[in-house]
C-alpha cells in the first residue's frame, strides 16, 4: 500500500504534463516505476485508502486466461471492464474488423491462447508455460506477451499490461510483468491484483510454491480530470494492513481455471478500506 501512494505522490510532486491524443486529455506523466508483491507472505496489494472491487479485476484475469475477445462474455464472469471499449471506442466502432456488439476483436487473452502464425493455425502461450512449469522446466522464455503489432488494427485497444515473464528457481515460481501505461488512480490496482493472482494461480496449478512478483511500469499517468480528487481525497488517508487472498484450493489445473471457476473460488480476508472514491475514466 505504502508504494502505491509513493508512486502517486511522485507523479504529483515529479510529474510532467503530457498531452494524449486517444482521449483528448492531459496527463500528468512519470517514466518507470517499480512495485513488488509479496505473494509468499500473501500480503494482498489491495488498496486500502479508497473501496477497491477485487472481484472484477480477478474476472478480468479469468477471462484473458480464457482467451475471451467478448465483453459479453467478461460480463458474465463478473466484470465491465470492457464494455466502453468495445462498445464506445469511436475508432473501434469504425473498425471493418469489428464483428458487432460487444466484440473486443484480437487482444489481450486471445493473444496469450490463439497467437497466430504466419504458417497457419495457432500458438498457445500459456499452455506451453504451465506444462513446462508443472514439470519444473524453466527454459528461461516462460513468457506469455499479449503484444501483437502485427494485429493492433484487429482490436479495440493496444494492450497495457502486455507481457508476463515466470521464473522458477527450485521449487518457487517468480513473476515479472511489464505494463506500457497506466491510470495510476483508477486501473493500477486492477493491475496490482492481477499480477499478484496470476502468480499465486499459477504457483497453485503447477504444483510450485508462490515467491515474488515485480511489476514495471513504463509511463505512470495520472489524467487532469483525476487530479485533485488524488491530492485532495487519497493521498490525505491513512493506509491500513494489507489483507490475505484465499483462492479454492480445489483449483488445480488450467482446464479448472478454463472451466469451472467463478469469482466465488476467490475471497478477500481482512480487508479494510476508505470510503469509494469516483475517479473519471477515460475511454
Amino acid at each position: 500500500m505504502r508504494q502505491y501512494l509513493d508512486l502517486c505522490q511522485n507523479i504529483v510532486d515529479n510529474g510532467h504534463w503530457i498531452e494524449n491524443e486517444r482521449t483528448g486529455k492531459r496527463c500528468l506523466t512519470i517514466i518507470n516505476a517499480d512495485l513488488e508483491y509479496d505473494v509468499k507472505n500473501n500480503q494482498f496489494p489491495i488498496i486500502t485508502t479508497r473501496k477497491s472491487f477485487y472481484k472484477a479485476a480477478i474476472a478480468e484475469l479469468i477471462g484473458y486466461i480464457r482467451g475471451y475477445d467478448n465483453a459479453a462474455d467478461f460480463r458474465a464472469l463478473g466484470t465491465k471492464t470492457w464494455d466502453m471499449n468495445a462498445n464506445d471506442n469511436a475508432s473501434w466502432l469504425a473498425n471493418p474488423h469489428r464483428k458487432g456488439e460487444d466484440d473486443m476483436g484480437r487482444v489481450y487473452g486471445v493473444q496469450g491462447r490463439r497467437w497466430q502464425k504466419t504458417s497457419g493455425g495457432t500458438v498457445d502461450q500459456l499452455a506451453k508455460i504451465v506444462d513446462n512449469l508443472s514439470k519444473g522446466v524453466d527454459d528461461r522464455g516462460e513468457i506469455i506477451t499479449f503484444y501483437n503489432p502485427g494485429e493492433f488494427d484487429m482490436g479495440c485497444l493496444r494492450p497495457c499490461m502486455h507481457t508476463h515473464t515466470f521464473s522458477l528457481l527450485g521449487d518457487t515460481l517468480h513473476l515479472t510483468s511489464y505494463q506500457r501505461s497506466c491510470d495510476v488512480p483508477l486501473g493500477l490496482n486492477f493491475n496490482q491484483i492481477q499480477v499478484f493472482t496470476f502468480l499465486a494461480l499459477m504457483a497453485q496449478i503447477t504444483g510450485n510454491k508462490a515467491g515474488t512478483a515485480y511489476h514495471k511500469i513504463i509511463n505512470a499517468h495520472i489524467y487532469e480530470d483525476q487530479l485533485d480528487l488524488m491530492k485532495n481525497e487519497q493521498l490525505t488517508r491513512e493506509p491500513f494492513p494489507s489483507p490475505q487472498l484465499k483462492i479454492n484450493p480445489d483449483i488445480k489445473s488450467l482446464k479448472d481455471l478454463e472451466t469451472w471457476v467463478t469469482m466465488d473460488d476467490f475471497e478477500v480476508v481482512g480487508y479494510q478500506h476508505h470510503e469509494a472514491i469516483k475517479y473519471p475514466f477515460s475511454v
